[in-house]
């Protein structure tokens, strides 16, 4: 902290003991209010002059004091309440003398109410005329006047109250995220769907591909993994007979951190019985173009340099195929599909395209690489990439006529994966043997190779219906919505290094 700063907070002190010394309440316990600013613009921003001085509206708001602006026995102030602004004018022959000097002990950032009645002033800005003036927080540390540059967009991260005071476009983004997740919601429940909770706890980290959070209960002393997803849970509930299921759901893996990835995320999984990956793709649509109407109003949306139609239909694109067509385009040779099958054929063709593979990927593995490769970065408007290896798909069930394929797809949305969702694979003995093959990579050193859940099995062998189901990233649905680069902008406190 600067000196300039230091001199500034002590002066700020020294204020806040002159307006107490004046008999005000340092930190009052209520104040109340008729109207909040928002409320006051929406009401009366096409309000004339004249129409506003025969009414004459009188109101008591409150807010943060955003600018100060002094003119000898008068003075403006800015009011915020964090959504809108309004201005307000305090002048000494208007108001009580103890409210008048305690308007020239307020700082930039401090709380206040304020009573009065709106006028326009010459320069036609609708303002309160205060009657009364009253203290409700003092704000110790300077409001920071610039806001630009990598180290403010850390400071925005870290601070995220400072954010919402300073930048009020922040908000908008975290009210169309409160807006996407009801959205989702309520088309779920209208389509007949019952959200249920499950555990966060949970024996084993089950439902996905990665590595989880270990924790420890004490009272009996169980290790414990925070959820990687609720996956394995929601479909003991199909078993159970509850035939549409979702969650709303915080979901936490402790991976790596980028623009598209925070270990703490959010995320929708829905299960359907008696319905296929098929189904699940018109669904999709279907829910995704009423979420993005409710959340802003539209199903076009901007998202960088793109604009990006929510409407159906989707693009869909099967994943060998596009994989050897694109690898067929870079090389300049014909790939065949069938080469991707084979595992020898398909690290020959990876190796020369100079995409490193992992020592025991099998062909499926593979292929799927060489995909996300060649065509990820391509995928901007919506597309459905479908029917991946059963190799990277332990959860899935397999085409009828093609054992090394499973009813899966996936969702792709300026270019980074929204929706994962498959036909689920509900055959006991297969899903063992699924789980058998993921210990063995689990013993070859994969860290993210799922546990066996032997009371899964044992649910399944109860009989699960046929099913699909799917997870949708919120968190970058909620970036394509509000055209935001990184997950972080949309998460009100990610994760963040403590700083020394």
């Amino acid at each position: 902290m600067s000196s300039n700063e230091e001199a500034q907070m002590a002066q700020r002190r020294a204020n806040l003991d002159a307006i107490v010394a004046l008999g005000f309440e340092a930190y009052p316990n209520r104040f109340e209010t008729t109207h909040t600013v928002g409320a006051l613009v929406a009401a009366h921003a096409a309000s004339e002059a004249a129409e506003l001085e025969a009414t004459r509206v009188e109101t008591v708001t409150a807010g943060r004091i955003l600018s100060i602006r002094n003119f000898g026995k008068a003075s403006f102030l800015v009011l915020s309440d964090g959504r809108s602004r309004i201005q307000v004018y305090v002048r000494q022959d208007s108001l009580p003398a103890r409210d008048y000097q305690l308007s020239k002990l307020l700082d930039f950032g401090d709380q206040v109410g304020v009573a009065g009645h709106l006028f326009r002033t010459k320069t036609n800005e609708l303002s309160i005329w205060a009657t009364s003036v009253t203290f409700l927080a003092k704000c110790f540390i300077p409001l920071p006047e610039k806001w630009h540059g990598l180290q403010d967009v850390e400071i925005r991260y870290r601070q995220r109250y400072l954010d919402l005071i300073v930048n009020p476009d922040v908000r908008r983004v975290f009210e169309v995220r409160s807006r996407t997740v009801a959205a989702v919601r309520d088309f779920l429940t209208g389509h007949g769907f019952l959200e249920v909770e499950t555990p966060m706890m949970q024996v084993i980290a089950g439902g996905a591909l990665a590595r989880p959070f270990v924790t420890h209960h004490n009272a009996l002393d169980m290790r414990l993994f925070l959820r990687i997803a609720p996956e394995l849970y929601l479909k003991r509930l199909t078993v159970g007979g509850i035939e549409r299921v979702f969650e709303i759901n915080r979901n936490f893996r402790n991976e790596g951190i980028s623009t598209q990835h925070n270990p703490e995320f959010t995320m929708l999984e829905f299960y359907w019985a008696y319905v296929d990956y098929q189904v699940l793709m018109k669904f999709t649509e279907e829910l995704l173009s009423f979420v993005a109407r409710a959340a802003v109003g539209a199903e076009q949306v901007p998202f960088g340099e793109h604009t990006i139609s929510l409407q159906a239909p989707f693009r869909r694109l099967s994943l060998r195929h596009a994989a050897a067509d694109e690898a067929s385009r870079k090389l300049g040779v014909p790939v065949l599909v069938e080469e991707l099958r084979s595992v020898d054929a398909a690290r020959a063709i990876a190796g020369r395209l100079g995409i490193e593979v992992a020592p025991t990927a099998g062909a499926g593995k593979v292929a799927s690489d060489i995909f996300e490769h060649l065509w990820q970065d391509q995928l901007i408007q919506p597309t459905f990439v479908y029917d991946f290896p059963t190799e990277v798909s332990p959860l899935s069930k397999q085409k009828a006529d093609d054992p090394e394929t499973v009813e899966r797809f996936e969702l792709y949305i300026g270019g980074f994966e929204v929706a994962n969702a498959f036909s689920e694979l509900n055959d006991p003995a297969e899903q063992r043997r699924r789980f058998e093959a993921q210990i063995a990579e689990r013993a070859r050193g994969d860290a993210e190779a799922h546990a066996m859940d032997e009371d899964y099995v044992r649910a399944l062998e109860y009989g699960m219906p046929p099913a699909g189901g799917e997870g949708i990233g919120i968190d970058r649905l909620v970036m394509l919505l509000t055209n935001s680069p990184s997950i972080r902008d949309v998460i009100l406190f990610p994760l963040m290094r403590p700083r020394d």
